[in-house]
């Protein structure tokens, strides 16, 4: 039962990225483009830590923490261009 579960929350996942990545392509603002991109990343992170699940990779969940560290710090940083005009 806890695997169909899992099948489920990944096929979600999946979904979930390729509605975000519409909203990248069609988003009118830059803005708009940043958070489908930031929830992306996110819906990727936990698409890694599934298969790391699936997998039995633990490895994975290191990968999946270092991808969060970077999609962050780029977020900010485009953020800050959007303000600031950098």
């Amino acid at each position: 039962m806890a695997n169909q579960l899992f099948y489920i929350a990944t096929a979600i996942a999946l979904l979930a990225v390729v509605v975000a990545f519409l909203r990248l392509l069609k988003g009118p603002d830059p803005t708009d483009r940043v958070v489908a991109l930031d929830g992306m990343t996110i819906t990727s992170i936990s698409i890694i830590t599934a298969a790391a699940f699936f997998l039995g990779r633990v490895i994975y969940i290191d990968v999946a923490m270092v991808y969060a560290l970077v999609s962050f710090l780029g977020v900010v940083a485009i953020a800050r261009f959007i303000e600031r005009g950098l």
